[in-house]
């Protein structure tokens, strides 16, 4: 497969001017998969933790930033350094049973997520009057045609441009006026309640930020992009950049949520909820901007999610991948991409299609298959014979290993809330 290259000339030292100009070819992956990962059903989450509990979610929200930043460090490093995605690895490594596997669960997962982008477009545009009917095919069609007919470089300026946008829950979040030392005090106060409600969100909030989708698309997209070994440090730059916006707007997600909707007990069970109740009490203004950032995060959602979907799968059994390709050189990849589109728009239409249901799916397939992925991971990057020096050393292993294993418990713990919300054992 013919990829982008991103080389590093053999030079001693480097000037301020060529570093930023080496940095902006290779910057993309890392921001990208980062932000789109504060897709419709991130920005659910993080609405309702900060209606439900205000200010006591931003703590946990850092601890979660931190597990994203190692995990994708990781997968970028595998991907720089074998220039191959995660499903190549896994299979060759694992063999073609696990890769099966894997890949089937992923499927299921991200066909019903890219469900709920295309339900939070339609909840998005109906704020400003705009019927479903007319706002989801249109997103299906605009998202379609510009990862079929685009190049990488394209589509990746594209997406970054899309990135900005999240910007606007910044916005929002100084629109509402919150009181910023009691922001400030309980983001750095941890505080913690044996509750049902309170580990639920508080385990949908951390599974929310690091889902085996991201270290899919990362590794495949650093891959594809071809970005050499000795680049790799702009490619964790970008990787951390990255991480320190999807901070920013979860950040002022949670602040806007609690200094509107806890302060007032108003429940909410949707992003669209959170933004229809920002009018009465933010202005007109505050709603739009939380709905152009829901808006702006359903497309990218519903743009990557079968994009990552589609990597993976090809990778997985060897076919033809790219954006560069065309469908008589890749038509497995750009079939499946194709059909996830179109089964995702036209479900998300269905009429009394039980959204809330929907994406309950992926939270449970997701919670299954994080633990799998990133035992996959950490051994994978800790193999001299696959990552020579760039292999973890004992300390990153370490932290790696108990970094994985604290999301592994998380991710059993989440299933447990999901699957018997109703017991009473953490009352």
């Amino acid at each position: 497969m013919e990829k982008l290259r991103v080389r590093v000339r053999p030079t001693r030292k480097r000037g301020l001017w060529a570093k930023t100009l080496l940095f902006l070819t290779v910057m993309g992956p890392g921001i990208i998969t980062a932000n789109v990962n504060n897709d419709a059903t991130g920005i659910t989450a993080y609405s309702i933790a900060g209606a439900t509990f205000g200010y006591r979610m931003l703590w946990p929200l850092f601890l979660s930033i931190l597990a994203a930043v190692l995990i994708q460090e990781i997968a970028a490093r595998m991907g720089v350094v074998t220039g191959k995605g995660l499903s190549d690895l896994i299979r060759e490594n694992f063999g073609v049973e696990i890769a099966l596997l894997a890949i089937v669960a992923l499927v299921v997962a991200n066909a019903f997520t890219t469900v709920a982008e295309f339900a939070g477009v339609a909840a998005s545009l109906e704020i400003f009057g705009v019927s479903k009917y007319i706002s989801v095919p249109l997103a299906a069609g605009m998202v379609w045609f510009l990862v079929i007919r685009g190049s990488y470089r394209m589509i990746e300026r594209i997406f970054l441009g899309g990135v900005i946008l999240y910007g606007s829950y910044v916005l929002s979040g100084f629109l509402v006026r919150p009181p910023w030392g009691e922001v400030l005090s309980q983001a750095i106060t941890p505080s913690f309640e044996l509750t049902a409600p309170f580990v639920g969100i508080f385990i949908a909030q951390v599974g929310t930020t690091v889902t085996p989708w991201m270290q899919f698309y990362l590794q495949s997209s650093v891959a594809d992009k071809g970005i050499a070994a000795e680049a790799y440090p702009y490619e964790r730059l970008d990787v951390f950049l990255g991480a320190f916006a999807t901070l920013l707007s979860a950040f002022f997600i949670i602040v806007t949520a609690a200094a509107t909707l806890h302060v007032r007990g108003i429940p909410i069970a949707t992003a669209q909820d959170a933004a229809l109740a920002l009018e009465p009490l933010a202005g007109s203004y505050a709603e739009a901007l939380f709905a152009i950032g829901l808006l702006n995060a359903s497309i990218l959602g519903a743009a990557i999610l079968p994009l990552s979907t589609a990597y993976a799968a090809c990778e997985a059994f060897g076919w033809e991948r790219g954006l560069n390709r065309s469908f008589r050189e890749a038509p497995v990849f750009l079939g499946l991409y194709s059909a996830l589109i179109l089964m995702g728009a036209v479900v998300a239409l269905w009429p009394g299609i039980p959204l809330v249901q929907v994406m309950f799916i992926p939270n449970v397939v997701n919670g299954i298959l994080l633990p799998l992925i990133l035992i996959f991971m950490l051994r994978l990057v800790g193999d001299r014979r696959i990552m020579g020096e760039h292999r973890n050393g004992p300390v990153f292993n370490a932290v790696g290993w108990f970094t994985g294993a604290l999301l592994i418990l998380l991710s059993i713990l989440y299933l447990f809330v999901n699957l018997f919300p109703t017991m009473g054992a953490l009352r």
